[in-house]
């Protein structure tokens, strides 16, 4: 018997406070860090992001994504056979126990379903979605909730101006359900360990103690022309998977970075920018939660529909990149 996965629910969530450009531009000034709005805007696309209150945890906003995809879906918590959690900012130090363990006790399922934490940072959305695809194709599950969530506003350096303005807080949420017919047409999955100085947050813990940073880096330069090159090349690959051209593609859904590497991509496809889901513009960049907000949103709001085809790709630190196919 053939197995096919669809998504059968998205939902999202994004923390009450909002942050705008004027409000972190007026922070930053304080602290004798000059910036502005359209250095930000020109350089990002980027005029808001939403921060967690300090008693927040990726796993908090992930039950709440969780929640209204498996609504949408139409099932109960304890449908949910495995979960598949991305996420840079995990609950607790070392990642154990895994967030993704976490969201189930808080989700309430209690049918002995596994479930697993993924980090691939940015691309993390579409490694997990792959994960749970796989396990669905093999048969082992029906019903597997993939999650990306993030509280990256906790590990920014606020005294850089170049990375502290471009990322928020957030989380977002498919259900992935065995189908009769195919939905994830095609998943393609990248790395290469030689770029991971360029994006990564390069301490650790050592008896209870912090060496070097705790603080995200960022090379901007080096990770935006890794971005360009390697985004079009893995959408490409996607397409030939599954037996598809780009102009087959009715929505495109990009991690939400950098608008002008989104853009990029987009031309480099041949895609007219209207075909592109943007919520960068109001979310700043949420890493791994960045895809499934995005997607979340354009459902919600009756742009994606059933039957239509969506690509979603990603990159991240590693460096890893990679895209997923979907026939929603």
């Amino acid at each position: 018997m053939t197995f096919y996965s669809r998504i059968s629910g998205t939902g999202s969530f994004l923390p009450p406070r909002r942050v705008s450009n004027d409000e972190l531009v007026t922070q930053l000034a304080a602290q004798g860090i000059e910036t502005s709005d359209e250095w930000i805007v020109s350089r990002s696309g980027i005029s808001a992001r939403h921060y967690a209150d300090v008693d927040m945890l990726s796993s908090d906003m992930a039950v709440q994504a969780s929640k209204r995809a498996i609504e949408m879906a139409g099932l109960q918590a304890d449908d949910i056979d495995m979960i598949v959690m991305a996420s840079s900012t995990p609950d607790h130090f070392g990642g154990f126990p895994s967030t993704a363990c976490v969201v189930q006790r808080k989700l309430g399922i209690k049918n002995g379903g596994a479930a697993m934490d993924v980090q691939a940072v940015c691309s993390g959305f579409v490694y997990a979605l792959s994960v749970a695809d796989s396990f669905i194709k093999s048969g082992t599950y029906k019903n597997v909730l993939v999650i990306g969530a993030e509280v990256f506003s906790r590990i920014l350096d606020f005294n850089d101006r170049s990375t502290c303005v471009l990322f928020g807080d957030g989380a977002g949420a498919v259900v992935l359900s065995a189908s009769d017919e195919p939905g994830i047409l095609s998943t393609k999955l990248h790395a290469d360990g030689s770029y991971a100085d360029i994006l990564c947050m390069p301490g650790n813990v050592n008896r209870g103690i912090i060496a070097g940073s705790a603080f995200l880096y960022m090379d901007g330069p080096a990770v935006f022309k890794l971005a360009v090159s390697v985004l079009e090349k893995v959408a490409i690959e996607a397409l030939q998977l599954a037996h598809l051209d780009a102009s087959d593609i009715d929505w495109l859904v990009p991690h939400q970075a950098n608008l002008r590497i989104m853009q990029s991509t987009a031309k480099k496809l041949r895609l007219p920018l209207e075909k592109m889901i943007v919520t960068v513009d109001q979310q700043g960049n949420t890493s791994a939660a960045s895809i499934p907000l995005a997607l979340d949103k354009a459902v919600r709001d009756g742009r994606i529909r059933p039957g239509q085809n969506v690509m979603m790709e990603g990159v991240g630190g590693g460096f890893t990149w990679g895209a997923v196919m979907v026939r929603m």
